[in-house]
């Protein structure tokens, strides 16, 4: 079953490279792709040690 129903129809959505989960990216997005929740952390990271 897909869990990602909570995403707008469109092309095949990346995996985040942390935790695995959907990202609102599309596969084809060059770069390492993070889901809302692993980008929010990681930006409180990069916060935090400037």
């Amino acid at each position: 079953m897909d869990d990602r129903t909570d995403l707008p129809e469109g092309p095949p959505y990346a995996d985040c490279v942390r935790c695995g989960e959907p990202t609102e990216y599309p596969a084809a997005r060059p770069g390492a792709t993070l889901c809302p929740v692993c980008e929010w952390q990681e930006a409180q990271r990069a916060a935090c040690s400037g």
